[in-house]
C-alpha cells in the first residue's frame, strides 16, 4: 500500500475546534475557487437518478464541507428539486448544528446525534457521502467503512481531491516549498471566507497558526491519501452478486484531472 500515516493537525481532539472550523473555511474557499462542486454534483447526481434516491447523507461533514454547495447545484442544474441533505459528524458541533438547523434552507439540515461512519447502517437512508475526508481514516477504519456499506447495503460515493501520485521522496524534498507556497495562498484566500470572524483574522494577520496548520494539513494528507490500487487492496473480497464497487479519475469538463472517486452501489434483485 502507497499510502502513509501522517498526522494532521485536525485529526487531535486536543485542536480547537474554532480553530479546526476556521482551516475548513479555507477549505470551502479552494473547492469553490477549483471548481469542486460541479465535479461533485456531476458524479452525485447520476448516482440518485440511477437508484432515485432523494436524501444524501454526508459522511464527517465538520463545518459543512462542500456538500452545501453541492445541493444547490442539483436542484438548479439537474432538476433534482426533490433531493436533499444530511449533514452528519462523529462529534457534531453544536455552533454548525444551529446554523444550518435554524438556516433559511430547509432542504439542509445537521444531524444533531453522533453518526459513525464505521456503522453506515446507523445513518439515515440515502446515498452516502465522503468528501476529501477518507484518508483520514487508517485502513482498518477505512475497510469497516467499505464493509459496511456492502453489508448494509447502501450506497456510498467517496471523493478526494488530491491524488497521491508522486514518490515519498520527492514530497519530502519538495515539502519546504510547498509549505510556504500555501502559507502565502491563506492570506490571499482569507478575504474570500463568509463570514469572517475576528479570530479567523488574528490568528492569520497577525499570529499566522491557522496558516501554518493549514499548509502542514493541505500537504500531510496528499501521501494519506489511498490510491485506486491501495482501494483494490481495501475492496479484496466485498464484491458480490449484489453490491458493485466501480473507481476511477476524475476530470473536469476542460479535462482536467480533480481527483479520484469510489463508488458502491447494491444491485436490485
Amino acid at each position: 500500500m502507497k499510502r502513509i500515516q501522517l498526522f494532521e493537525f485536525e485529526d487531535f481532539q486536543w485542536f480547537p475546534s474554532w480553530m479546526r472550523k476556521s482551516m475548513t473555511n479555507l477549505i470551502v474557499v479552494l473547492h469553490k475557487m477549483v471548481g469542486v462542486s460541479e465535479v461533485l454534483a456531476k458524479l452525485v447526481a447520476k448516482v440518485v437518478q440511477d437508484k432515485n434516491l432523494h436524501t444524501i447523507v454526508d459522511l464527517g461533514s465538520g463545518s459543512g464541507g462542500a456538500m452545501p454547495q453541492v445541493l444547490p447545484l442539483l436542484h438548479k442544474n439537474y432538476g433534482l428539486m426533490d433531493v436533499n441533505l444530511v449533514l452528519t459528524d462523529l462529534y457534531p458541533d453544536p455552533g454548525t448544528v444551529k446554523k444550518f438547523n435554524q438556516g433559511a434552507e430547509t432542504s439542509i439540515r445537521y444531524r444533531e446525534t453522533p453518526v459513525d461512519a464505521t456503522a453506515i447502517g446507523t445513518a439515515p437512508d440515502g446515498l452516502k457521502t465522503m468528501v476529501n475526508s477518507f484518508h483520514h481514516m487508517r485502513p482498518a477504519e477505512a475497510r469497516k467503512i467499505l464493509e459496511s456499506a456492502a453489508k448494509d447495503q447502501q450506497a456510498l460515493l467517496i471523493y478526494e481531491m488530491g491524488k497521491n501520485n508522486i514518490p515519498l521522496v520527492i514530497w519530502w524534498l519538495l515539502l519546504p516549498i510547498s509549505l510556504v507556497i500555501l502559507i502565502i495562498m491563506v492570506f490571499f484566500m482569507t478575504p474570500f471566507v463568509k463570514p469572517l470572524s475576528w479570530r479567523q483574522i488574528v490568528f492569520t494577520y497577525l499570529i499566522p497558526i491557522i496558516p501554518i496548520c493549514y499548509a502542514w494539513d493541505g500537504q500531510a494528507s496528499l501521501p494519506r491519501m489511498y490510491t485506486l490500487s491501495d482501494m483494490k487492496e481495501l475492496l479484496k473480497g466485498l464484491e458480490s452478486e449484489n453490491y458493485q464497487w466501480e473507481m476511477g479519475d476524475v476530470k473536469k469538463e476542460n479535462n482536467k484531472n480533480m481527483g479520484t472517486f469510489v463508488l458502491g452501489c447494491p444491485i436490485p434483485a
